[in-house]
């Protein structure tokens, strides 16, 4: 019956056609076009793209190179002969020599260098891609987490404005009875004007909430597009009601040790001690040796395609950095330097990520005794309305009393709403708060 109203609340505040969407198909909708969720994904692959380029410190780098040289200087003339294999009794001539003529050299060379040694430097820096990326990971699940979190507070958002206009419609019909049993006792000579004059101003103000109410709706439902990622006039009929959840049985300690454990922020915290750690093997490498091997492949030819010869080099090389200005003492400090701050990060943000969870778990809780303190509520509300009522069309009661119990039933139906909308939310939060939001989380049922 609750969905049937919520609908025809609804459809008035549109006047198209639209799609019925539970909160599941709200959240699946906003995880497909939320611009947050396309960026992080593209962020975890453009990781990806930086552990496979660390790797290529392992590979051998070969490279091609053509080039093409004209020139009478002698020395470039006679070691040019040389490398084309041209080079003959008459060149050691002393005119030649000394002046010889203008000489091509086209060159064709590839090379290839091969580290075998590096002290572990790409070891660490593939380390630090590795990790890095899943930082990126988890920060994708933070932001997912998050668009779903603000898929549910808003998409609970429009059902309670749509409710609240319900009730503050129900509100005026109520009122409109109550101006015609004034009237009839009017009528019949038991009241006076002033009775009938108070019931009109209090179906004014009721007009006046349910217009307010009317204006929060439609702000609501555009607030859910924007969270959908859809036009804001974009109209759907709400199919998931707002309706108390049945608390889970999880213990707050329960909650706080899978925070700790399972929330994004609690990982990337320690991915982030992991990765100082790395930095610092990285700081402390540069002051190992470097060996590699170096081969090239070498054609020189007076035409582009006759006269030449060719020739090959392979050699090793090592390379040790003696002193370079305490540079490396430096950076090895520094990187020591952000491992301590990493550590002090991760302490600080598990005591803020447990006093999160508290919030949300105390927040549920609260709204949980909320929901039974106004059902009484609102139950003894419209039992007293009903007795007012029967009592003021047989003289029995004043018009006072009649409207004080008209506006108690409204207020508790609102604080009811109001109560069943928060605990909806904070289970939703504490999901979060938890690291467990998920598409198939049990607060979207």
């Amino acid at each position: 019956m609750k969905k049937i109203l919520l609908m025809l609340a609804w459809w008035p505040l549109t006047g198209w056609a639209q799609d019925p969407m539970s909160l599941k198909d709200a959240v699946h909708l906003a995880l497909n076009r939320n611009k947050s969720v396309e960026a992080s994904d593209a962020s975890r692959k453009a990781a990806e793209s930086r552990i496979a380029e660390a790797r290529g410190g392992n590979l051998p780098k070969v490279n091609y190179s053509e080039s093409w040289t004209r020139s009478d200087n002698p020395v470039f003339v006679f070691s040019s002969l040389l490398t084309q294999h041209q080079f003959g009794e008459q060149n050691f001539q002393i005119g030649p020599l000394n002046r010889p003529d203008f000489l091509n050299n086209f060159q064709s060379q590839v090379t290839a260098d091969q580290t075998l040694y590096d002290g572990g430097q790409t070891r660490h820096a593939v380390r630090s891609a590795e990790l890095t990326k899943d930082i990126t990971i988890e920060d994708g699940r933070r932001t997912r987490m998050q668009v779903i979190a603000g898929a549910i507070r808003s998409y609970y958002d429009a059902l309670l404005g749509a409710e609240e206009f319900n009730a503050t419609s129900q509100a005026m019909r109520s009122a409109r009875a109550d101006l015609e049993r004034a009237e009839s006792v009017r009528s019949a000579g038991m009241s006076t004007d002033v009775d009938v004059l108070s019931i009109r101003v209090h179906l004014a103000g009721v007009r006046e909430q349910q217009i307010r109410r009317e204006a929060d709706l439609d702000v609501a439902r555009a607030a859910l597009n924007d969270a959908l990622g859809l036009p804001l006039d974009t109209a759907h009929t709400l199919t998931t009601g707002l309706a108390p959840l049945r608390l889970p049985d999880g213990l707050l300690a329960d909650y706080e040790k899978n925070a700790l454990g399972e929330r994004p922020e609690a990982r990337q915290v320690k991915l982030a001690i992991d990765l100082a750690e790395n930095q610092a093997a990285t700081a402390r490498s540069n002051l190992m040796p470097q060996v590699g091997v170096h081969a090239a492949f070498e054609a020189d030819r007076q035409n582009f395609y006759d006269k030449g010869g060719s020739n090959w080099l392979v050699s090793i090389g090592l390379r040790w950095n003696l002193f370079n200005g305490f540079s490396d003492k430096a950076r090895i400090e520094e990187s020591n330097f952000a491992l301590r701050r990493s550590e002090a990060d991760q302490a600080h943000a598990n005591s803020a990520i447990q006093l999160q969870v508290r919030r949300a778990y105390a927040d549920m809780r609260a709204a949980a005794q909320r929901i039974e303190v106004t059902d009484a509520a609102v139950a003894e509300a419209e039992e007293s309305l009903r007795i007012t009522q029967n009592r003021y069309e047989t003289g029995l009661s004043n018009v006072t009393d009649l409207l004080r119990t008209e506006t108690a039933v409204l207020d508790a139906r609102t604080r009811r709403l109001a109560a069943i909308h928060d605990q909806r939310i904070a289970a939703a939060m504490l999901e979060l708060a938890a690291g467990t939001l998920t598409e198939s989380s049990e607060v979207l049922n």
